[in-house]
């Protein structure tokens, strides 16, 4: 048996799903299930494998699907400028390196290669661009092998990439990728041509053979999910939702609209195995639904998609009137309202700080919002970096998220025995907080007005320390954690590989 999970990109700055999926890896891991973790997006400027090893995966466990076809593995990139140097076949006459780049130019010729590296330090190549005359024509991509090769021409006004070819090992061509004006692509294997992605990501699944005793699971499915469906063999599938699955604004008492993300799983639900929720409670609002605007009476399983190996008491005391939050920096945070709020709540209790974790676009302005109130002082940003021993430095932890599936910080969070204010939306924040237990839940007034959420959560932080400001407050968060341990988490998968394979 053999557990697919299905999944399309993953960066520096990965999402919720992927940190799910890496948590999901540990669990079959310990389980001795084996699970592979399928990535269908395209990877260029980086190794799938630094950011697949970054949160945690083994190389093993991980099919790219343009290397699937090859028989080269997912890997480091071990790649070295000696290799690439002897390569070379004429007198090398320049060498000029410049920070993360080496130039070389040769005897006779008018070449030039560019080798851009992965680690400046060990001279570790991540990708090699050859120019005639200044003009680009062909890019080479490495791990520990060149892994495959992109050919450029001039098309009217600008340079387009034609054709890619990827390699075996010993350097012959596995297959080859041609690329029309229209960013469509075509593949040609010795044995027959794909027409398309979806044909390629069909091709794949067609060689896995599957059979009954493998199971799907589907993490994200745009523009692959028709594929999926239609090429899953024997093997079962279900369908993981990693967020709110439908809009509550077009829903009436006759129709409901779903999320464009679930959409054509929630539409072919005949074809679906099980679905799997993270929270019980949307677990139930998805029951309800189906039962009342669909005719499918699909299985749905309610499983966290994160668990904590233990409980994390601090060493220490606990910084005084410290707060702290992680997630990506993006617009769907807000972490501004809760830069708004700390700034506001400062005024009331002036030894208040607040230290923000993780990286994306929302950088620059919230840097110039912090420095703009001159609250430098006790505002940090913190860059990305491993929470799992930090938590417990802090007092509490704020969330300005209008939506979460689940909210895996939220669960280490509680785990390190932290309460949490947070809006009261679905379905993160109230499984992980009890009102006036653990922290508060603040309700949301649609539409949302940064001002007014910015004074409702200042008025929160005040009145935690006010009244809430004592142990009990953590230990209640330990208790709620205690429900989120591994040997939970593996009780209930183990529950459902049995149920969903043997059913």
């Amino acid at each position: 048996m053999t557990i697919y999970n299905i999944n399309l990109g993953i960066g520096w700055a990965s999402s919720g799903v992927e940190y799910a999926q890496a948590y999901r890896a540990g669990v079959l891991r310990r389980l001795g299930m084996t699970a592979k973790f399928v990535f269908t997006d395209f990877f260029q400027s980086e190794n799938l494998q630094h950011f697949t090893s970054n949160i945690g995966f083994k190389d093993d466990e991980i099919i790219w699907l343009y290397s699937a076809f090859t028989d080269q593995k997912v890997v480091e990139s071990t790649y070295t400028l000696a290799a690439l140097e002897e390569s070379f076949s004429a007198p090398v006459t320049s060498k000029v390196a410049q920070g993360n780049l080496v130039r070389y130019s040769f005897d006779g010729t008018d070449l030039q290669v560019v080798a851009f590296l992965h680690k400046v330090e060990e001279g570790l190549v991540q990708r090699v661009e050859y120019l005639s005359q200044g003009v680009l024509f062909r890019k080479d991509y490495y791990t520990d092998a060149k892994l495959f090769s992109e050919y450029y021409a001039k098309e009217e006004d600008r340079l387009a990439c034609y054709k890619r070819s990827f390699y075996n090992k010993d350097r012959s061509i596995a297959y080859e990728e041609f690329l029309n004006s229209d960013q469509t692509s075509l593949f040609r294997f010795a044995d027959g041509m794909c027409y398309s992605k979806d044909d390629l990501v069909a091709r794949f699944l067609d060689q896995l053979q599957l059979t009954e005793k493998d199971l799907i699971l589907l993490d994200r499915a745009t523009g692959i999910g028709q594929t999926i469906f239609e090429h899953k063999g024997k093997a079962k599938l279900a369908v993981v939702i990693h967020a709110e699955h439908f809009s509550v604004k077009a829903t009436t008492d006759q129709t409901i609209l779903w999320n464009n993300y679930y959409e054509y799983q929630f539409s072919h639900a005949d074809k679906v195995d099980a679905f799997i929720t993270s929270t019980q409670r949307q677990k139930e609002v998805l029951e309800e639904q189906f039962k009342k605007y669909t005719p499918f009476r699909p299985a749905i399983y309610s499983i966290p998609v994160g668990s904590l190996d233990k409980l994390r008491r601090p060493l220490s005391s606990r910084k005084p009137f410290s707060m702290v939050t992680g997630s990506r920096l993006a617009g769907e945070k807000h972490i501004d309202w809760l830069v708004q709020a700390v700034i506001k709540a400062h005024r009331q209790l002036p030894q208040l700080t607040f230290d923000i974790y993780g990286e994306g676009g929302q950088r620059q302005p919230l840097t110039k919002m912090i420095a703009e109130a001159g609250a430098q002082d006790y505002i940090r940003l913190m860059g990305h970096q491993d929470l799992t021993e930090i938590y417990q430095d802090y007092e509490l932890y704020l969330t300005a998220s209008t939506s979460e599936g689940f909210g895996l910080t939220l669960m280490e969070a509680v785990g390190s025995g932290l309460p949490l204010i947070g809006l009261d939306v679905p379905y993160g924040n109230q499984t992980f907080v009890d009102d006036g237990k653990n922290g508060y839940l603040i309700p949301r007034q649609e539409p949302d007005e940064a001002s007014r959420i910015a004074e409702a959560f200042s008025e929160k932080i005040v009145l935690f320390y006010k009244n809430l400001y004592r142990q009990s407050t953590y230990e209640y968060s330990y208790q709620k954690a205690s429900a989120f341990l591994d040997d939970r988490l593996e009780e209930q998968w183990t529950i459902f590989v049995k149920e969903i394979i043997h059913d």
